[in-house]
């Protein structure tokens, strides 16, 4: 994910990436995500995984997130990101709101309060993609808000 960011907002896939270490960056991420008003939480809080595998596709949802909790924590958010088909069928369930195809957004109320909601690809290398490819949709989210 922090490839296809360094991309669309600084120009660079590696802009995150700690040279010569193949790390990322945490603390150059945590002031990026401050600086543009971006948060980050899992979909689910309690998950089983039924393969010895890192596919989305053999996670059990235990728990999802309790999203109106989350959102009173957060009340300026009003937009909200899922990247990839499992994050999006779990918030799909939690909001009661139709699926929505890759690069798309719909627009709802949920917890009191309007939100839009976007479907992204996958933003994992398992993903057969390239990060160009997915940087086409996720410029997408900063063009709607006006950050591009």
């Amino acid at each position: 994910m922090w490839r296809i960011w360094g991309l669309i907002a600084k120009g660079d896939k590696n802009y995150f990436i700690i040279p010569n270490n193949k790390k990322f960056d945490e603390e150059k991420i945590k002031d990026f995500c401050k600086e543009i008003g971006l948060a980050l939480y899992d979909t689910a809080e309690e998950v089983i995984r039924l393969k010895n595998n890192a596919s989305d596709n053999s996670l059990q949802i235990i728990k999802p997130t309790d999203l109106k909790m989350l959102l009173q924590e957060i009340p300026e958010c009003h937009t909200i990101v899922t990247t990839g088909q499992k994050s999006a069928e779990v918030l799909q369930s939690i909001t009661h709101t139709p699926s929505i195809p890759i690069g798309e957004y719909i627009r709802t109320n949920f917890a009191e309060r309007p939100l839009t909601i976007w479907r992204m690809p996958s933003s994992s290398r398992a993903y057969p993609r390239p990060i160009e490819w997915k940087a086409t949709y996720y410029r997408k989210i900063l063009s709607s808000l006006n950050m591009t």
